[in-house]
């Protein structure tokens, strides 16, 4: 079976085989789209804050090895905000999505490798929280700032590592197949990478 063959619906496997011209010509390309968008856009939005501050993260990409972090930190955050639009509207799907891909895997592997670490609240932390009025937090919010907040850590740490892993593989899922049929790729240029 070749990957083109992966999108086909045919009649004889379909339980309703009259709904197969419907995904074909609408629904699996709407799909296409709007999981273009979803990554792409979601770069985008992630890259605002870098693009402002192009250089902030320069000391953080040398400390995880990409020297000199001068260039590295502002070529990132174009990358993910040209990459984005790039990606949202099909054009060089391929290249922006592999080179997006990478990049969000090194994300991936520093939250894996760095975890946030056990507590964030002092002692002085934990005693304003026991002094605290009782409806300033829930019960629910208070049990996460046990232990100095490990319970909340845990979460956000699980959330880090579960959104860098879906972006991760939103990105290779686009660097393999293309942009999809309503693309800039397909419909204008009508040539892929």
């Amino acid at each position: 079976m070749s990957s083109s063959d992966a999108f086909q619906n045919p009649k004889s496997l379909m339980i309703l085989p009259f709904m197969g011209k419907f995904y074909d010509a609408f629904a699996e390309p709407l799909a296409w789209v709007g999981f273009r968008a979803l990554i792409g856009l979601a770069l985008v939005y992630e890259s605002i804050a870098k693009i402002e501050a192009p250089f902030a993260q320069a000391g953080f990409v040398e400390s995880i090895g990409f020297y000199p972090g001068w260039f590295w930190s502002p070529f990132l955050a174009y990358l993910q905000f040209v990459g984005g639009i790039a990606i949202a509207i099909g054009f060089l799907t391929r290249p922006f999505a592999l080179a997006n891909a990478v990049m969000l895997a090194i994300t991936l592997w520093f939250h894996v490798a760095h975890p946030y670490g056990d507590a964030f609240l002092t002692s002085a932390g934990m005693d304003f929280l026991k002094s605290a009025p009782q409806d300033v937090f829930t019960p629910a919010a208070l049990s996460l700032f046990k232990g100095g907040g490990t319970p909340f850590l845990e979460q956000v740490q699980e959330k880090a590592e579960m959104l860098s892993l879906m972006w991760t593989g939103g990105a290779l899922f686009l660097a393999a197949f293309g942009g999809g049929p309503w693309s800039v790729d397909r419909l204008l240029i009508k040539r892929e990478f």
